[in-house]
Formats: structure tokens, sequence, C-alpha cells
């Protein structure tokens, strides 16, 4: 897969800017040719890992417009994401203490205002995969996909009462329930490609899905298509959205285009076309 990304800002002023744009680390091996960032007009980067592992670059970007730019090749064995119907669910005091942390509410998944909801909608469900599932598809029947509809501010509360929203909401809300549920359930943001998916395909975008805790890894889920997929490539996971934020500038700041790509590698283009997602 050939994959990669292209953000152009409009800057007033020198801006610090911290990037999380290359595929995360647990994908290193099936790297083909390396995602490297890069910056017009070129500026000095300087990475690091933060408390998830993910990969992070940290830069000053200048006044006036400034370009970020991925462009990789990951081989991809070209299955769904695979499905265990008899995964079950641990109880809490038998969970590993590195997952306990994705059962606590966070920015954007607020389990104190949907707990009785959760309970009251799936406490008869069978405990473990079966249950998340019906998570899923509770989200996924429920919420309905609107990109004019797009905020940073949303909460998983939120979208349950609007009841619509873009991928981080759907999986900001399946997150919520599942921890209210008590099942550790963590934030992804990656590359999601249109393979086998029927024409005409959407424009190419980030996507956003959830990963759970059952027997004993990690599985994952995908309420906003809410069927297995090909293709999909991490870049990184968190509690919600706002720990991996794919940039985050500290001042003012306008986004004037914004291109992702995710293509057969083999019958890519030369160059990737402008305006993906304007």
């Amino acid at each position: 897969m050939r994959i990669g990304c292209r953000l152009r800002y409009r800057l007033t002023q020198p801006t610090p800017l911290i990037a999380m744009l290359n595929v995360h680390y647990s994908r290193f091996g099936d790297l083909e040719r390396a995602d490297y960032l890069v910056t017009f007009p070129s500026v000095p980067l300087e990475s690091y890992r933060d408390g998830f592992g993910n990969w992070c670059t940290r830069m000053v970007a200048p006044a006036g417009n400034f370009t970020l730019s991925t462009d990789g090749i990951f081989r991809d064995g070209g299955l769904p994401d695979p499905v265990a119907p008899d995964a079950p669910q641990a109880a809490v005091q038998d969970l590993p203490f590195e997952t306990l942390v994705y059962l606590l509410g966070s920015r954007y998944c607020d389990t104190d205002l949907l707990s009785d909801e959760a309970w009251r909608r799936f406490k008869t469900t069978q405990p473990g995969w079966a249950r998340v599932q019906a998570i899923c598809d509770f989200v996924h029947k429920t919420v309905s996909f609107d990109y004019m509809q797009a905020s940073a501010t949303r909460t998983a509360s939120q979208t349950l009462a609007g009841r619509h929203g873009v991928c981080r909401d759907f999986a900001h809300l399946a997150i919520a329930l599942c921890r209210c549920m008590n099942i550790p359930a963590r934030y992804c943001t990656g590359y999601l490609s249109e393979f086998g998916e029927p024409e005409p395909h959407p424009p190419d975008d980030f996507a956003a899905w959830m990963e759970v805790f059952l027997g004993g890894r990690w599985w994952t889920f995908d309420p906003r298509n809410n069927t297995p997929r090909m293709g999909r490539i991490l870049i990184a996971r968190g509690r919600d959205a706002a720990d991996v934020p794919l940039t985050q500038t500290f001042g003012s700041s306008t986004l004037t285009q914004f291109d992702v790509w995710t293509w057969d590698a083999q019958g890519a283009p030369a160059e990737p076309p402008p305006g993906s997602r304007n």
C-alpha cells in the first residue's frame, strides 16, 4: 500500500507545532519505503515517543504558508480485521494493570454521563465479544455519518444525544459504552483503505476506530463501518482523540488543504493528486 498525507497551513507568526503523522511502530516490520515527515519550507525537526508509544515530531513552523507531508509504502497481508466471537471478557480484578487506564473516563469519553444508559441497554447481552458487537451495532445504527456535522468538542454523550457525527464520534461513543461495561477500550487513528469495497469510493481520509481488550489481547472494532475491513494501518492510539491529534498547533493557524491517499502501490501514480479532502 502507498499511503501518505499532505497538510497545508497558513500561519500569521512563527508557531510551535507537534505532528503525529507517521505510521505506528507496530507496523515498522511491514515498511517497504519509510513515510518520512517532510516540511516546506524545511525546518528543524525533533522527534520523541509520547506516553502511549506514539511517534511525535516537534517543530516551529514559520509565518506564511507551511506544508507537512508523508509518503510511504507498507506491505499488508490483504486480510480483513480478525474476528473472534468466543473471546471472553475478563473480570476487572483479573485485567492486566496496563489496561486499567482504558476503563476510565477521558476528555471525549464521558463515562459518568453514560453509565446508566449503558447498563440499561447492554446488561442482558452476553459478556465478551457479543457485548462489544452489540455496542457497535447500536452505535452504527443510532448515529448518522455526516462530514458537515464535524465538531472538535463533541463528547460521547453529546453524540448520543445529537445522533450524528464523524468517525471519531462513533469511536468515542462505542469506547465510552464499553468502558461503562468494564471492558477496556482505546481510541485509534490511522489509514483505512477502500480495498474490497464497492465503488464509487469516497475521497481518502484518515479514520478512527477502537481496540478492545478481550481474551487476553486487543481486538479491532470499527463502529463507523461495523464490518471487518482490509488495509487498516495504525498511526496512533490513546484514551481518546485528545491524546492523538494528527497535528497540534500552539497558536493561530488556518488549514488550507488536506489530502490523504491509500493506494495499491503497484498502480499508484507518481504524484498524489491535490484536493482529496479540501
